[in-house]
């Protein structure tokens, strides 16, 4: 199922306005954690969004990782080509994806990329559990209308 961020154009002070999305935290498919990463951001829930990466990823502050998103009113994320692969024990997803980030200045930005999303085998691992995670994710600005990646 398809969520897409319903958009709410006021006239005030010559900004749009972007309607808060339901609250979504889904980690039963690659495509539903992505969705949930981008739900958490539009929501300023930047500890959630910061949970769904592995803790390989996390090589960086979580201070810039939010402060990365001082600008960003809202965001979209469409999900297009998904291949997975087993791995001992793992099954890594790769999700090509186009973003759309709405600033706070009213502008709208486009990006394509990926994201690699990892699943432990749940029936070999011992507490605590590990949930689906983000190991790597990859995004370039690019014009709307050509941000899907091919594969």
């Amino acid at each position: 199922m398809r969520r897409t961020l319903a958009l709410l154009v006021l006239a005030l002070s010559g900004h749009a306005a972007i309607a808060a999305p339901d609250y979504l935290d889904d980690r039963s498919t690659p495509a539903a954690l992505v969705r949930s990463l981008y739900n958490a951001i539009s929501l300023q829930q930047y500890a959630r969004a910061w949970s769904y990466f592995a803790d390989a990823e996390k090589e960086r502050d979580y201070a810039d990782f939010a402060k990365g998103y001082a600008d960003t009113a809202a965001a979209s994320v469409t999900v297009g080509p998904v291949t997975s692969e087993g791995a001992a024990g793992s099954i890594y997803t790769t999700l090509g994806v186009t973003v759309t980030a709405w600033t706070t200045d009213g502008s709208t930005e486009s990006f394509g990329g990926c994201y690699v999303v990892r699943q432990i085998q749940p029936a070999i691992q011992e507490p605590p559990f590990t949930p689906l995670q983000i190991e790597d994710g990859h995004l370039v600005p690019r014009p709307a209308d050509d941000a899907m990646p091919s594969s």
